[in-house]
């Protein structure tokens, strides 16, 4: 059973919680075992508001829990979600989706079932803006080359003229300023960086005076005066291959690549032969496509990228505001109240 955070491996087996009272709501899960299934500090706190019901007891008798399920509880983009779900759940209401990123559901297919979509934004934002500065912290000073060096048996010195890059003063260019990278935004003032953004939307001139941050209406503005490039947008099919060879050759030669949105943000091939060329000078990912990457990946083997397994709200804190969240946003809808943190379609 999964923890709550990042599954490591596997946990002590335990029998599965009771299906519990059979007046709670039906609410389907993924499971309680595995990388994708429910935080297990969470169940109990579930348990007390729903009658969860697994993905495999639903195909094991999709006549008999069909019917009963009227939520879908989303942990780490699961049970996926497609017509063949949705048409064996007359009942559904309501799909709580943990996250803010929705590239993994069809939201129209969704709505056209007349089920509602709720997500959990406020959860991801601190956490997920705490890992883009240590990112970019990471790799500026070289800190995994250093602990790498640090703890190395062929180790015999340490050389003076090894030497990172200093964040104090520099230039970061922030694509995506909603609440993650506005969050990232604060963060960065505090080490006295020069903050550029580039959003759908200009932020109010009171928003960019508290961070100091100057928008660039043109993309092409912030990659060519950037040192520092943090990505904090969301994938959508105008967001996709949004940073590909182009864009890359626009940035500096000495300027670092910072990805915390989406994997498929970034052409992959065109990152790589970037890094190994010196177009830019290095990279570090929190996300990735596909997750993880293949293990002969050319990313896994260039010095100069720091990589991370998608932790960007991976903290105790951050989940259970997350699996609270979703409780109220299913309740909410189940009692025909508005739902907190509704997606709606645009």
């Amino acid at each position: 059973m999964s923890r709550c955070g990042l599954d490591t491996g596997s946990s002590p087996t335990r029998a599965m919680p009771a299906m519990g009272d059979q007046e709670l709501p039906g609410v389907l899960v993924s499971g309680f075992e595995g990388p994708y299934s429910i935080c297990e500090d969470h169940v109990g706190v579930l348990q007390k508001h729903f009658n969860l019901i697994t993905m495999q007891e639903f195909l094991e008798n999709k006549t008999h829990f069909g019917p009963k399920i009227q939520a879908i509880y989303l942990w780490a983009g699961k049970p996926h979600i497609n017509q063949e779900l949705l048409q064996s759940l007359p009942s559904l209401r309501v799909i709580a989706s943990s996250g803010v990123g929705l590239d993994h559901l069809d939201l129209k297919l969704i709505d056209s079932f007349g089920v509602k979509v709720a997500n959990t934004p406020h959860a991801v934002a601190n956490p997920t803006a705490d890992l883009g500065m240590a990112l970019l912290l990471a790799v500026a000073r070289r800190v995994v080359e250093g602990h790498q060096l640090a703890i190395s048996p062929h180790t015999e010195n340490f050389s003076a003229n090894w030497l990172g890059e200093e964040v104090t003063g520099a230039t970061l260019g922030i694509i995506g300023m909603g609440s993650i990278g506005y969050k990232i935004a604060q963060r960065a003032r505090a080490f006295e960086m020069k903050i550029l953004y580039h959003n759908r939307k200009r932020r109010s001139l009171e928003e960019e005076e508290a961070v100091g941050a100057t928008y660039c209406e043109r993309l092409d503005d912030l990659l060519q005066q950037s040192d520092f490039v943090m990505l904090a947008v969301n994938l959508t099919p105008q967001s996709q291959g949004l940073i590909g060879r182009r864009e890359l050759s626009l940035m500096k030669p000495t300027a670092t690549l910072i990805n915390v949105g989406r994997g498929l943000l970034v052409d992959q091939d065109a990152l790589v032969e970037a890094l190994q060329t010196g177009v830019i000078k290095a990279a570090a990912l929190d996300v990735t496509y596909p997750e993880p990457l293949p293990r002969d990946h050319p990313l896994l083997e260039l010095k100069n990228v720091t990589l991370t397994p998608h932790i960007g709200s991976a903290t105790h804190q951050a989940r259970r505001q997350m699996m609270e969240n979703l409780v109220e946003s299913i309740l909410a809808s189940l009692s025909g109240l508005p739902i907190p943190n509704e997606v709606l379609l645009k």
